[in-house]
């Protein structure tokens, strides 16, 4: 598994467990990695550390986005799964110019697959769809 990969993964179980806890990404994250991430190579904790505290800094403007583009969907009835990795792929659309569309969004699917139920995968790969064809016109700045 490539590096990024498994740091985007770690990202979305940190996620997961914020989400379903109550308890910010970044409270979790020195303890998280901890446990999790012990064996991983340096370059993808900080990846993933960096990953998920930018994500915990910018969740509501993220779930805006998300719940614009998310026609007949509200944020918080969506399943967990997919809500972090629309979360985690939300944010390298508008955020990280150094990671092409294409590859967040084929992760963020490759993820959903893995991690969701059957549906999942369509499901994420159309709201990014959308999210990447109308983030020119409002994209946030860093």
């Amino acid at each position: 598994m490539r590096k990024r990969t498994k740091a985007r993964e770690l990202v979305l179980q940190l996620l997961y467990q914020a989400d379903v806890s109550g308890v910010t990404a970044t409270d979790l994250a020195d303890d998280f990695f901890a446990m999790n991430a012990a064996d991983e190579d340096l370059s993808v904790k900080t990846f993933a550390a960096a990953l998920s505290r930018d994500i915990s800094s910018h969740l509501a403007e993220l779930d805006g986005k998300i719940s614009e583009c998310a026609t007949n969907w509200q944020i918080e009835r969506m399943a967990t799964v997919d809500r972090n990795v629309l979360r985690l792929a939300t944010f390298e659309l508008l955020f990280r110019p150094d990671i092409p569309p294409k590859v967040a969004i084929n992760e963020a699917v490759d993820l959903a697959k893995k991690f969701g139920d059957l549906e999942s995968g369509k499901f994420v790969n159309g709201i990014l769809d959308k999210i990447n064809k109308t983030k020119g016109a409002a994209a946030p700045e860093k």
